[in-house]
């Protein structure tokens, strides 16, 4: 029994010192940023002559985005005949004759617009890419999804970067337009907050790796071409590309002074949706590219950076498997062999798990000059919201360690659903139903074992650990139960 007792007890603590080392990861970026936070970018030199510029705006199904999208990039500031606009269509409902006709408009307005569509959808949004560069014209691609509206300058200021012959992509920092609807969506924009001022610009300016993020920037033609093309086989195909040109020596920049604003998904079934198809690609990429990266002729600090990078999704799994199989039984031994007052070891591994991310999202809104204090009082919520992944991410974790291949699920996207135009008569939600999770029922069954957890705690007087252990059972609660209200919206339309 105590050799059991043991084996169990030390694979629980493992597993929470890799969690703790994903914290401390988290923690590092913080610290880099204050090594790297004057560090600005700035061209080297400027063309002579601008090069010809293609813009894609991959679409699927977005007929509350769609003309919005078509607009701002026709509002673009660069030299009309140096633009190419290519509208990149897969969609299989109206938002194709809605495409069609503004196409058309701007084409008798004497705009070098397109239509790109497919008979298919093979590859999704990287079969659409790769198949757009087909009749791509431009020696540089500039590509926003269709809830992005870039603003006017940002293309002719930024284009002078590739003066640099070496440089392959440069990605803008994302911004938000619906930041303040929600507490959900306040806290998806810190969380991007962090990823893009924090930890996009901590790489950029420490020379380590990194990625272009799907949308709002500009890749060089000649890099996508050169590192293999666009490839379907990882959902997050621009992580992929990102990741095999570095590797082929291309230079990658990013530009935290650009913001490009988007939509966040404003419903969890959304947002979860979302992650899904994010942690899933994250780890499918570090399966394919990670052994790429340790045989690479770089610095070992690059690759280890790297190996965080790609394998961070995988937090989600761990937590997830430590809490159903080990937890309990791990408080049985503790109060079996009267272990039960190990603070010095508790607090330790909880702090560095969960406080490295929550430092990590409070600098991100440093970094971007908002207010500490809202970021503080938001920090609850966004422990909850980690929570609240779990279940999603970890699941997408172990499907891509098993090999399952999944299909490309768009994140629906509202618009601006007060215009008077046809397309927004009715409720998005209605048309554009987002993905309901699977595995909701997991999060009830680890509420429960938290409750368990948490009485645990405070019948054995466990005071530091219980605000904790209350956010994490509150978190999985809430998980369950807008997974359940959001499956009621869903039937309520039907």
């Amino acid at each position: 029994m105590l050799v059991i007792s043991t084996i169990i007890f030390s694979i629980h603590i493992i597993l929470l010192v890799i969690l703790c080392a994903f914290g401390l990861h988290r923690l590092s970026m913080a610290i880099r940023w204050n090594k790297y936070s004057k560090v600005k970018s700035q061209t080297i030199s400027q063309f002579e002559q601008l090069p010809l510029l293609t813009v894609q705006i991959p679409i699927y199904n977005e007929r509350f985005v769609a003309e919005r999208a078509i607009d701002s990039t026709i509002a673009i500031a660069y030299p009309r005949d140096k633009l190419h606009i290519q509208i990149i269509d897969d969609s299989t409902d109206d938002t194709s004759l809605l495409i069609s006709e503004k196409v058309a408009l701007y084409q008798r307005q004497g705009l070098h617009i397109d239509h790109v569509q497919r008979t298919n959808r093979d590859g999704y949004k990287a079969g659409a890419l790769k198949n757009a560069m087909n009749f791509t014209q431009g020696e540089f691609i500039a590509i926003f999804d269709a809830d992005f509206i870039p603003e006017p300058n940002s293309l002719i200021d930024n284009i002078h970067f590739f003066t640099n012959p070496e440089l392959g992509m440069i990605q803008f920092r994302w911004e938000h337009l619906n930041r303040d609807i929600s507490s959900l969506t306040k806290a998806q924009a810190m969380m991007l907050d962090a990823h893009f001022a924090l930890e996009q610009h901590v790489r950029d300016a420490s020379g380590m790796l990194f990625n272009f993020n799907g949308t709002a920037g500009i890749w060089r033609t000649t890099t996508i071409i050169d590192a293999g093309n666009w490839s379907a086989d990882t959902l997050t195909e621009d992580l992929d590309l990102s990741y095999r040109a570095q590797l082929k020596g291309w230079q990658m920049k990013y530009i935290n002074e650009t913001i490009c604003p988007a939509e966040l998904p404003a419903d969890m079934n959304g947002f979860k949706s979302q992650q899904h198809r994010w942690a899933k690609g994250g780890v499918q990429v570090m399966l394919k590219i990670l052994p790429n990266v340790w045989s690479a002729p770089i610095t070992l600090v690059k690759k280890i950076e790297a190996s965080f990078h790609l394998s961070n999704n995988l937090a989600y799994f761990i937590l997830l498997i430590d809490s159903l199989f080990l937890l309990l039984p791990s408080l049985w031994i503790r109060q079996h062999y009267q272990m039960v007052h190990m603070w010095w070891l508790d607090l330790p591994l909880l702090l560095l798990a969960s406080g490295g991310h929550l430092v990590y999202l409070y600098y991100g809104q440093v970094a971007l000059g908002h207010s500490k204090l809202n970021a503080l009082f938001m920090l609850p919520r966004l422990l909850m919201l980690g929570i609240q992944l779990t279940t999603t991410n970890a699941r997408a974790g172990f499907e891509a360690l098993l090999g399952q291949v999944s299909e490309f699920i768009r994140t629906p996207k509202v618009g601006d659903i007060n215009q008077s135009n046809g397309a927004t008569q009715h409720n998005p939600l209605k048309i554009y139903k987002p993905n309901k999770p699977k595995g909701i029922w997991v999060e009830i069954i680890l509420a429960i074992i938290y409750l368990v957890v948490l009485i645990w705690a405070f019948r054995n007087e466990q005071w530091l650990m219980l605000p904790f252990l209350f956010l994490i059972f509150l978190g999985f609660s809430l998980s369950f139960l807008s997974s359940i209200a959001g499956s009621s919206r869903e039937k309520a339309y039907l």
